[in-house]
């Protein structure tokens, strides 16, 4: 991909002029032949306020599209991020910067809107970035196990084997091992578990927090005789390890039923993302946004991902594309985030700021808002960008266009409106609650 950005660069910085000199324009046959041919004179490389300059002067230069070839919103997005890296190199050559710190620099300029995407730990309630998260459910689960190993067992289970379609057949299986045991007490044959059998070993054994659960539940690991194969079978004896049932464990069968329900209900335990919810004073600067890393990061997956739709929409540049082939790519760049960054302006200017799933409904932010009213009874609709209404909540924020962050309005319906507002003017306070008003900030 930086392969790719500084060939576009290259083509860029050779179209550029240095000071005194036109842009070159494509080459025109002349009508007529000049009477004497003047040898050119040798061209001198564009020195580096030149670069500079011509950087400066492409980045303000808005190039009209010809009629019926309008550039994709991909391609546009190449182009923009060429300009600005070249804008940046000419920026930080002045100061002798090299473009690492010139970022940094950059970044520390502009306070961003949130320091970052947060997560709630179920277990302990912490809150911690998203890439502490993983680590706090691993400690919050093993610190679970002096509490009740059997449920701490299932949440490892559940939780870190992604792998869906294995946990089910993981589960299904150890279910039945503890219903032959329900069922048959009597039958010695079915407290006893082979652990080199191979179905242990495909469906059981390779995944985390197995062995956990069955040593909870009263398994204990013995080395039993085992009859040989062969011509000796009844001769020769080998060894195996077990897993064998303690005794006393027989006298609760109930509790075994018990953990075979909860092994089959069980969910995986996920952090839940933390709303970050803030409320600024009104402000002209509501529809700025500075969003952190957090907000783009994309796993290689991902990124091998955007690299090929970045090649497909160059090759897609020149064909003639229907609007619902435009819609879909349009729809396609929006997945690419995982969070989104939303305000609601009310009518009294203030603001309301919540961090959600760029795949959450509409009805979540509905919800949000709700939770935020003084009165949570009191009807009113949401407007997206442009005065768009917000009417079917179960489109997600990416299929509507709202991610990375959008400011949305609040409008109240309008059966309701002249009542709204003689009782705030009546009584001057805001729709939101007092607590939340409390907290009130400027947005900077």
């Amino acid at each position: 991909m930086r392969k790719f950005f500084q060939e576009i660069k290259a083509d860029l910085k050779f179209k550029t002029a240095g000071p005194g000199q036109k842009l070159s324009e494509p080459s025109r046959a002349p009508r007529e032949k000049p009477k004497a041919e003047v040898a050119p004179k040798p061209r001198q490389a564009p020195t580096d306020e030149a670069q500079r300059a011509a950087a400066a002067a492409l980045a303000r230069l808005e190039v009209k599209p010809k009629a019926g070839k309008a550039p994709s919103a991909s391609q546009e997005a190449i182009r923009n991020q060429v300009r600005k890296e070249l804008m940046a190199e000419a920026a930080a050559s002045e100061k002798g910067l090299s473009m690492e710190e010139k970022e940094q620099e950059e970044e520390g300029a502009a306070a961003p809107s949130v320091s970052g995407v947060y997560f709630i730990c179920p277990l302990t309630g912490t809150v911690v970035r998203k890439d502490q998260k993983e680590k706090q459910l691993r400690e919050a689960i093993q610190a679970y196990f002096s509490v009740d190993p059997v449920a701490a067992s299932i949440m490892e289970i559940h939780t870190f084997n992604k792998d869906r379609e294995k946990v089910r057949l993981c589960v299904e299986t150890m279910a039945k091992y503890l219903d032959n045991i329900y069922l048959h007490p009597e039958e010695e044959k079915y407290r006893k578990i082979k652990l080199q059998n191979k179905v242990f070993q495909e469906r059981i054994s390779c995944l985390e927090g197995t062995h956990k659960f069955f040593q909870a539940i009263g398994f204990e690991t013995k080395t039993l005789p085992v009859p040989g194969q062969g011509k000796n079978s009844l001769m020769w004896k080998t060894t195996e390890e077990f897993y064998v049932l303690k005794e006393e464990v027989l006298g609760r069968l109930e509790d075994l039923r018990e953990h075979k329900e909860q092994l089959l209900s069980s969910e995986p335990v996920r952090a839940q993302l933390h709303r970050q919810l803030a409320v600024f004073h009104p402000s002209p600067a509501a529809a700025r946004f500075e969003l952190p890393h957090d907000f783009f990061s994309l796993t290689a997956e991902e990124l091998r991902r955007e690299q090929r739709l970045r090649t497909e929409a160059v090759e897609k540049a020149s064909m003639l594309r229907t609007r619902a082939m435009r819609e879909k790519d349009e729809q396609r760049e929006m997945r690419k985030y995982n969070y989104t960054l939303l305000r609601v302006r009310f009518p009294d200017g203030y603001i309301l700021q919540g961090t959600f799933y760029a795949r959450e409904s509409v009805s979540v932010l509905y919800n949000f808002v709700r939770e935020a009213l003084r009165d949570d009874w009191l009807p009113f609709e949401l407007l997206g960008p442009g005065g768009l209404k917000l009417t079917d909540e179960n489109l997600a924020f990416n299929e509507c266009g709202l991610v990375p962050s959008a400011l949305l309005s609040l409008a109240w319906d309008a059966a309701v409106m002249a009542d709204v507002e003689a009782a705030v003017a009546e009584e001057q306070r805001s729709p939101l609650r007092p607590e939340l008003l409390a907290r009130a900030q400027p947005l900077s």
